[in-house]
């Protein structure tokens, strides 16, 4: 069947600070107030954690004590940001980084006022008035324009905003339809050492990715959504969740959750196949939200697939660590940046969340 919607472009923004992983790990060793072995064992998990930097609108992770500007410079952190003092920073800095990663996305394709629609994206700072009307104002984005929000779904989000793009633009020909996704997971480290805490602060950085769609009006090139699969892993469901504290939001994310994956992957990547009427080895590109690097390595397994197939999901985890919703994009725009040319090429894409989550969708290189 012939798709109606397409991505036209992707554009992506991150903070101005950068963190070294070996950095974040002195602020972490410092924050626990480890003993020696278990500074030992940290250590070990941040040199294997596949990620060498990390973006934040933070500059503490990087500072000694007395620069720090969010943390109060004491060793416990107290008195511990509250969760109202998050959203403060989460309101001050995601607008301006959403409208960074718009304007990289709409840069030479379309004006802002041509959008028909927007879908805002987080799961790291709700307010209301929220995101999508502070962006429709600093753009000046028609004041008719259809919008909506797509909030706590996590790392999957973005997938679920694309499904939701393609299902306006099945209904409406002539839609341009904006999504942007932003992040700022780094505002919600918390200070006790369990071990959710830890992976969290291991893993997550902050970023921002938008992308246009447009529907079948549109007959300038783009990348064809070609289909969409998901399915809940029940069983998992309390071994990834997002959950508001007086202190931010706090990450459960067990060790389980890779083997979860790798038990249920390839069956999903399956089903989704057959959805389409597609086989495996008509899949030619592989885009993995890199949540981690033991989630990449169950997808590898899972597949048996060789770790080049997955080198720019890994480039990706290197440079920015995991951004929850954007990091699929970031991926996706690596691998779309390199298929303009080609034809006859499928990208396969899949994301993970809480539920336990699965999202995937097909698309094609431009025809």
């Amino acid at each position: 069947m012939t798709r109606l919607s397409q991505i036209k472009s992707i554009g992506t923004a991150v903070p101005e600070f950068k963190h070294q992983q070996d950095d974040i790990l002195r602020f972490m060793s410092r924050i626990y107030a480890f003993n020696e072995k278990e500074r030992r064992t940290l250590k070990y998990l941040y040199h294997q954690s596949g990620i060498k930097s990390r973006y934040s609108v933070l500059s503490d992770y990087s500072e000694e004590p007395a620069g720090w500007t969010f943390y109060p410079p004491a060793e416990n952190l107290e008195p511990f940001p509250s969760l109202e003092e998050r959203m403060k920073i989460f309101n001050l800095h995601a607008l301006h980084l959403s409208a960074e990663a718009i304007k990289n996305c709409l840069e030479n394709k379309m004006d802002a006022q041509e959008i028909t629609h927007l879908i805002t994206v987080t799961c790291t700072g709700l307010s209301a008035p929220g995101l999508d009307l502070q962006l429709m104002e600093l753009l000046n984005l028609p004041k008719n324009i259809f919008r909506t929000s797509v909030n706590f779904m996590g790392c999957y989000a973005a997938i679920h905003a694309l499904k939701l793009a393609d299902m306006l633009a099945v209904t409406d020909p002539n839609a341009r339809i904006l999504i942007v996704c932003t992040e700022l997971c780094t505002l919600h480290f918390q200070q006790k050492a369990t071990t959710d805490n830890i992976t969290s602060s291991l893993l997550f950085g902050d970023g921002s990715a938008a992308v246009l769609v447009t529907g079948g009006g549109d007959q300038s090139e783009g990348f064809p959504l070609i289909g969409f699969y998901g399915e809940v892993i029940p069983r998992g469901k309390q071994d990834m969740s997002w959950a508001l504290s007086s202190t931010g939001f706090a990450m459960t994310l067990t060790s389980y959750v890779p083997s979860l994956i790798e038990e249920d992957f390839e069956k999903l990547v399956n089903q989704a196949l057959a959805r389409q009427g597609f086989s495996r080895d008509q899949i030619t590109q592989w885009a993995i939200h890199p949540g981690g690097r033991k989630i990449l390595e169950a997808i590898e397994k899972s597949l048996s697939l060789p770790k080049e197939k997955l080198e720019t999901c890994y480039q990706i985890l290197s440079e920015y660590g995991n951004m929850s919703s954007p990091t699929i994009l970031f991926v996706l725009k690596e691998i779309l940046s390199d298929l303009k040319k080609i034809q006859n090429q499928k990208v396969f894409a899949a994301a993970f969340g809480p539920g336990l989550t699965m999202e995937t969708f097909i698309v094609g290189s431009p025809s």
